[in-house]
């Protein structure tokens, strides 16, 4: 059987083999943004999975831009030695294409470890002053952020630019820029956290402006082979949030500046109650995909294999990202081909464990 999600795709110069996609999984387990072991088990179990894209998690460009204490960087050369030294562990024993996410949480930073509870993170315990493009907290009991001078989106735009030659020079094969989920550049965009009255606020072309300025900066840094992206909200589920319409509006004024893939989103600016579901994000990124013929990757709550299968077949989206499925399952695309009855070649050391359809062709 051909199923549509194993069908390769094409992002820029790179060839992916299939159709799913190892969502960034923020892991929290970085010292000072450097990677550790826990990062090379990680990456190495997904690299191991047969997806056709492996996304490492979001990444600071700043310390500022860390969500936790924990979370990875790369803006400094000891995280970048970190990087190469897993990195090349994981590519020793896998062919799979790996990109990276950069991010910057703005408001939403400095907070604990989810496991760790709810809170913030005070400056005597290591934590910052979040930046914010308005001086309102994402929600009641939440720090109020600095809004932000002219001087610090200018750094914003060249710590997204100095980490992304990074990430060139480490050799990832896909680079995603984050704006969604309520962070520096999702806040720039809602109108729900942006209350500019400057060049920077306001409409949409100005609540625009810093996301594009930061693609502009990212695309001018990496080579036209490299597919670059970015992950959006296409609402705020709330009144007075971004809409449907504006996010189709983005993904337009992204496509004329050479972005290659849209990863689309929703929710995180506010507080607020989300229908999920499976697929409870589609809607839009089949829009998008529609309207502005842009690669789409849906994401949200897409667990099961003939689920994925169908937004691919019926062209919804180009393709699908998987985040809690793969921490529950990290073979997920090996069940998949069973299930679709599609022969994936996995690893020879692993052949004697699979089952039906992804067996070894040869006896003992």
């Amino acid at each position: 059987m051909t199923a549509t999600l194993f069908s390769p795709y094409r992002l820029a110069e790179t060839e992916l083999a299939n159709r799913i996609v190892v969502a960034p999984m923020c892991q929290y387990s970085a010292a000072e943004g450097v990677a550790g072991d826990w990062h090379s088990l990680h990456w190495g179990q997904m690299a191991l999975s047969r997806a056709g894209l492996l996304m490492v998690e979001a990444t600071g460009v700043s310390p500022e831009a860390r969500i936790t204490l924990g979370c990875l960087g790369l803006w400094n050369d000891a995280q970048e030695a970190a990087i190469a030294e897993r990195l090349s562990r994981t590519r020793a024993v896998s062919d799979l294409v790996i990109g990276i996410q950069l991010g910057h949480a703005g408001r939403k930073g400095s907070t604990l470890k989810p496991w760790e509870g709810a809170g913030h993170v005070g400056a005597e315990q290591g934590g910052w002053e979040v930046p914010a493009p308005s001086a309102l907290p994402f929600a009641d009991g939440w720090p109020t952020p600095r809004a932000m001078i002219e001087a610090e989106i200018a750094d914003v735009v060249d710590d997204f630019a100095a980490s992304a030659r990074r990430a060139v020079r480490l050799g990832f094969q896909v680079i995603e820029i984050h704006a969604a989920h309520g962070y520096l550049l999702s806040s720039f965009l809602s109108p729900l956290a942006n209350r500019r009255e400057d060049g920077w606020g306001g409409t949409l072309e100005n609540r625009m402006r810093l996301p594009l300025t930061v693609f502009e900066a990212v695309r001018a840094v990496v080579p036209e082979a490299i597919p670059v992206g970015v992950r959006f909200n296409s609402t705020d589920w709330t009144q007075d949030g971004i809409t449907p319409d504006e996010a189709v509006g983005f993904a337009r004024a992204l496509r004329a500046r050479g972005c290659d893939f849209v990863d689309i989103s929703s929710g995180g600016n506010t507080i607020t109650k989300i229908p999920v579901g499976p697929g409870y994000q589609i809607a839009t990124a089949d829009r998008i995909r529609r309207e502005i013929g842009i690669s789409t990757m849906a994401v949200g709550m897409i667990r099961a294999p003939l689920h994925a299968e169908a937004i691919i077949a019926t062209k919804q989206a180009d393709l699908v990202a998987i985040g809690r499925g793969f921490l529950n399952n990290p073979r997920w695309p090996w069940h998949a081909a069973e299930e679709l009855g599609v022969d994936l070649v996995v690893a020879p050391q692993y052949q004697y464990g699979a089952t039906t359809v992804y067996r070894p062709t040869r006896g003992r």
